[in-house]
Order: structure tokens, then sequence, then C-alpha cells
């Protein structure tokens, strides 16, 4: 076993060259946008770079503060979770946060950074950036820049990411295993989670959607769990990511309860697989989104459409390229050319044209040098629970 990674007692660690290799490349995107200090902003468990830089995975609030040839300072509120903060984030002097912005501004100037150009990463609220605004002499938004960074994983981030799919992989096998006529959607959520929980696994989303496969009249999975039963004759359609760290798997499937499923949802997931096998041939090093979207037009050619999003970079944030199909596109198709390292969600989310019924199915896949490379391993296709 190697002395750093997914498995490292007490807590999982990257190696060091791992950190100093993001922390250049941080430097290195500093550099070509001329800004001299960056202010990093994680809250309430949301904000990926924090982590990214510090191994700090952020709980109530916490900001990091960036300069070339300083020391990174992170800012932990609440003052209990700095114990913690200052086991993990070890290349990081690690201090309380005080008011949390005041205490950043304080170390900026300490730095030298009063009217300069000072960028800033994460989602940093109206009343944050309006005191960075005050203090600075110019204030960047580097956020697209990160996720741009964040598109290409490292080995290291994969060996992590692997046992994210896994437990995810684990999830949805118990919820085809356990999950029964008379559960609800809560109950199903108890399910899943315990497949993970004891082995250190997070939850990222789980969100089920249940309907009559006779009288459907949902066609995507709830983001909040309802009290509704799962019966004989359901369709239940799933969407699942658990997550080790910030590395999360993604996986999509729909069940048929107890019964074979009706012709419609036959045909729909017949369509969702064709175009999900369609959009794998075509990602490859060099491909556009606009070969992927092309790709799914058999959905359309089938008479249906969607109702998500049909491709999207993922882990590290939501990343780029997010795509919807020929029918349902929220904006033009971007001039994005796919590479090598990069992590994608496929998932043609095949809906009927009036949205009562649909199907959910994809995975998180890699793009390598020889094509995609499914990081999950559960079985495709149209499934069937109890």
């Amino acid at each position: 076993m190697s002395s750093y990674g997914p498995f490292t007692e007490p807590y999982p660690r990257f190696s060091d060259a791992e950190m100093h290799a993001r922390r250049a490349a941080l430097e290195t995107l500093m550099a070509e946008r001329e800004v001299s200090h960056l202010v990093i902003y994680g809250a309430n468990r949301f904000g990926t770079a924090v982590a990214w830089l510090t191994r700090w995975p952020v709980t109530r609030e916490a900001l990091v503060v960036v300069t070339p040839g300083e020391r990174d300072v992170l800012l932990v509120h609440f003052y209990n979770h700095v114990p913690l903060a200052r086991q993990l984030a070890t290349e990081a002097e690690v201090r309380g946060a005080g008011e949390t912005f005041e205490t950043a501004i304080g170390e900026l100037e300490r730095r030298g950074a009063g009217g300069k150009r000072v960028g800033f990463v994460g989602p940093l609220g109206y009343a944050g950036h309006g005191r960075l605004v005050d203090f600075a002499g110019e204030v960047v938004d580097l956020s697209p820049d990160y996720s741009r960074l964040r598109t290409i994983k490292s080995a290291e981030e994969l060996e992590w990411l692997r046992v994210g799919t896994a437990l995810t992989d684990d999830a949805m096998r118990a919820l085809q295993t356990e999950a029964r006529p008379g559960m609800t959607e809560r109950e199903l959520g108890n399910v899943v989670e315990r497949a993970y929980v004891g082995r250190g696994g997070t939850t990222h989303i789980h969100y089920f959607g249940i309907t009559p496969m006779r009288a459907p009249s949902v066609s995507v999975p709830a983001q909040w769990a309802s009290t509704r039963r799962l019966a004989e004759g359901d369709v239940l359609a799933s969407e699942i990511s658990a997550s080790y760290w910030d590395y999360p798997g993604q996986l999509l499937r729909t069940f048929s309860v107890a019964e074979d499923p009706v012709v419609l949802y036959r045909e729909l997931h017949e369509a969702a697989d064709v175009a999900f096998d369609a959009i794998l041939e075509c990602l490859e090093p060099g491909a556009t989104a606009q070969q992927v979207v092309d790709a799914s037009v058999v959905i359309e050619d089938a008479g249906f459409t969607t109702r998500d999003d049909l491709v999207h970079g993922f882990v590290g944030g939501y990343l780029p390229p997010i795509l919807g199909s020929k029918s349902r596109a929220l904006e033009p198709v971007p001039d994005f050319v796919f590479e090598a390292g990069m992590t994608i969600v496929v998932q043609p989310n095949v809906v009927t044209l009036d949205e009562r019924a649909g199907v959910q199915t994809g995975e998180l896949v890699l793009v390598t040098n020889e094509g995609a490379e499914r990081l999950h391993d559960y079985e495709r296709g149209l499934l069937r629970i109890a």
C-alpha cells in the first residue's frame, strides 16, 4: 500500500508532489491573468477549490489567501474546526477566521495587496465581493479558469475517483437488491446510504423518481425524497453519486418494479442506450462538443426528447462542457474540444414529448487516448427490482 492515497490512515491524503503540482498550476494561472494575490472561498461544504489546494474540505466557511512566494493562509470558521484543519491542511498556515472577510483583508493588507489586482475563486457572496472591491484596485473572477484547470484529472485524482465510483456502484447495487414494494423514497435513501457511509463515503446526491408504468406522471427523479411508496407496476428512475471526500461517482439507472417493463419504457430506454453508445463512440481526444450533440440525435429520431443535461464534466465541480440534446439546448453548443484525462457524465435522460414518462441511464466516464473508459462496472440496461 502506498504512503498516500485513498486508504491512508487516519485520513486519506494526496502526496506532497501532487499538492505541489496543484500550487504550481495555480501560480501559473495567476501569472497568466496578471493577478498578484488570490482569495479562495467556500462555505457550507461548497467550494471545491479550498480542498483541492489545502486538503481541507469546507465545513461552515473557509477562505484561503494565496500569494506567490508566501505560505498560504487558511482561515477556518468555526473555531472548533481549526484543530482538524491544522491536522489536514499541512501546507497552509491555519487560523481561526473570526470575522472572515475582515481577517482576510488584514492578511491581504499585510502582503501589500491594497490597490493591486486581486483574484478570487469560489462562491463569493455580495458582501464579501464588495469588501474585496473596496480594498483592491481591481477584482478578477478566476472561477472559470479554475474550473478549466479541474477538467483534467491527475493519476492520483483518478485513484481516489475509482473509490468514489465503486462506492456509487455498491449504492446502486443495494438499491436494486433491497428495494421492495411498500418502501418510501426516504427508505430507499437509507438503503443507498448504508452501502457507503460506514466505509468512509458521503452523499453527493441520491435522487429517485417513482411513477406507474401504465399511467406515468413523473419523467425525472426528484431532488428531495417524498413519502411516495413503491408499488408493483411502478418504474423507479434513480441518480446516485456517492463521494469519497470530493471525488464522487455518478450512476443513473431505471428499474421496473416487480413486473417486466411495458412497451413505452422499453422504447424510451432503447433510445437512451443507443444515444449512450453513440456518444461514447465519439468521446476521444480531439472530439468536439458539436459531435457529441450530433451523436445524440437518435433520441429525436425516435420521437423523444430530454429533460436534463445530456453530458457534463464532473468531479471538482459541475464542469464544462454542459450540453443539451438537439431538442433541449439551453444555450448554443460551445466551441469545446475534449482532451485525455477529462471525466464526463454521459446521461441520456430520454423522456416523452409531453414529459410524463422518462428513463435515466448513464454514468461517469474517463476520456483516454484510446477513447472513453467506463469508470463504473454496474450492469447497463432497463433493469428490474423485487
